[in-house]
């Protein structure tokens, strides 16, 4: 990362990219406190992708009063109190002017609460993994409070995410949190704004809003809760490949995720659909097609055939082994494949037949998986693509056009290439959900969240 120039969109563009760095904290151990108010779009992109609450912990800078971006302290519910004397004392803050803006800052952190808070009780954190997240560290005050106080709640392991920070961040906060963990350390370092295309302030109701769709996915989360969430390692085509098998109680069928890239697994945008599959009764297995060292070499990113027979032999293995994770028969499969994944997925529906019951492609390549291929295909295909992705449309046009199964071509409007806009990847969510709901059976009424 570069000390010039623009390296985030916004705070949602930034939330994913944190999130890609945080997947092995997925869990049921973990909670998401963000700061707000910042921090909460970028703390909801990291809820959804590790599947975890999202909470906050209000907090407020203690800004000199001629400079008020500058942070020379912070406050913070539960009456904790940070001064940062490096910051202090160079200011030449007189201890009535700390006292009068503390005043007003604990005025507005009191609102603030009350409004987020809207009555709703603060997620208990105790014994657990509590993820905080912010949009970006500058002098750390603000963290460090944060830090402080989800300890004094009682969180067994705190890491503090966010997407910048200064390159001495560790050295100022790793004495509060067990893990750090940052997109980019760009130096010189002078605004966590001069990283964002977007860095507009976060409205309250731009908080409310994730709040509540973060309690509300608790909530149906909550009436599906897995009867298995665990990882698995496969043999696959003379390697071992790692996934991780989540399967609702009551679960009616198992949805494969294919990535080209190997990002499965961790994949925030892969984790998000598979969230969404969850909650409507579907089992899912995130896996990587490649290993790490395999990886680097694009050639076996578009290695269809490699990438085919891998996934081949992980859907052969994974139904005896979800049986026994679930105590529950082996459940129907459905694939689901990103980029060159998509062509895997076509590959491996090809051979094995009526083993598969459904396909779903989400921004992929299926034109790589060959005529001969495409034509064997007789599980129902879906191949769904951004509206803004010319070169892909086309591709899946034809690509469909081979298809001798049953097919449809979704377009997604105002959707780019990884489906990154507000609400496409909702609807990419909602599209396989109905798509394999169609072919797979009906799910249990308890596991149905409102379409």
């Amino acid at each position: 990362m570069h000390a010039t120039g623009t390296h985030f969109t916004d705070r949602t563009d930034a939330g994913r990219r944190l999130a890609d760095r945080l997947g092995h904290l997925r869990g049921p151990g973990t909670v998401v406190v963000a700061l707000p108010r910042g921090g909460v779009p970028v703390a909801a992109e990291v809820a959804v992708a590790l599947g975890a609450p999202l909470d906050i912990c209000v907090i407020r800078k203690l800004g000199v009063p001629y400079q008020p971006e500058l942070g020379m302290g912070a406050i913070g519910e539960d009456g904790v109190r940070v001064i940062n004397n490096q910051v202090l004392r160079p200011a030449g803050v007189t201890p009535e002017q700390l006292a009068a803006v503390e005043a007003h800052e604990r005025t507005e952190l009191e609102r603030r609460a009350r409004r987020y808070r809207g009555g709703r009780p603060p997620v208990d954190l105790r014994g657990r993994t509590v993820v905080v997240v912010d949009d970006g560290v500058a002098t750390g005050s603000t963290a460090r409070a944060a830090c402080l106080i989800v300890r004094a709640r009682g969180a067994r392991r705190v890491v503090l995410a966010v997407p910048v920070a200064p390159r001495d961040w560790t050295e100022r906060l790793g004495d509060v949190a067990d893990e750090l963990v940052c997109v980019g350390t760009p130096s010189p370092f002078f605004a966590i704004g001069e990283f964002y295309a977007d860095f507009a302030q976060t409205e309250d109701a731009e908080v409310l809003r994730h709040l509540a769709a973060a309690a509300a996915h608790a909530a149906t989360a909550s009436a599906t809760t897995p009867a298995s969430d665990r990882e698995l390692t496969l043999p696959a085509a003379g390697v071992r490949l790692t996934g991780r098998l989540t399967v609702p109680g009551g679960a009616r069928g198992l949805v494969v995720f294919a990535h080209g890239s190997g990002s499965s697994r961790h994949s925030p945008r892969n984790r998000h659909v598979a969230t969404g599959l969850n909650a409507a009764g579907l089992a899912t297995f995130l896996f990587d097609l490649l290993t790490e060292d395999e990886e680097p070499d694009r050639r076996n990113v578009f290695d269809v055939a490699l990438l085919g027979a891998r996934l081949t032999d992980v859907a052969g293995a994974l139904p005896a082994e979800q049986s026994r994770a679930s105590g529950a028969p082996p459940l129907p499969l459905a694939l689901f494949g990103a980029s060159t994944g998509a062509a895997a997925a076509l590959w491996t529906a090809a051979r094995l037949g009526d083993g598969v019951a459904a396909v779903v492609s989400r921004g992929g390549r299926p034109d790589l998986a060959g005529a001969a291929v495409l034509a064997a295909v007789t599980a129902p295909t879906l191949l769904i693509v951004g509206g803004r992705d010319d070169v892909v449309i086309d591709l899946n046009r034809q690509a469909r056009a081979q298809l001798r199964c049953e097919s449809e071509l979704a377009v997604v409007p105002r959707a780019g290439h990884l489906f990154e806009e507000p609400g496409t990847l909702d609807r990419v969510t909602e599209l396989a959900r109905d798509w394999f709901r169609d072919h797979l059976g009906p799910t249990p009424a308890s596991g149905d969240p409102p379409s």
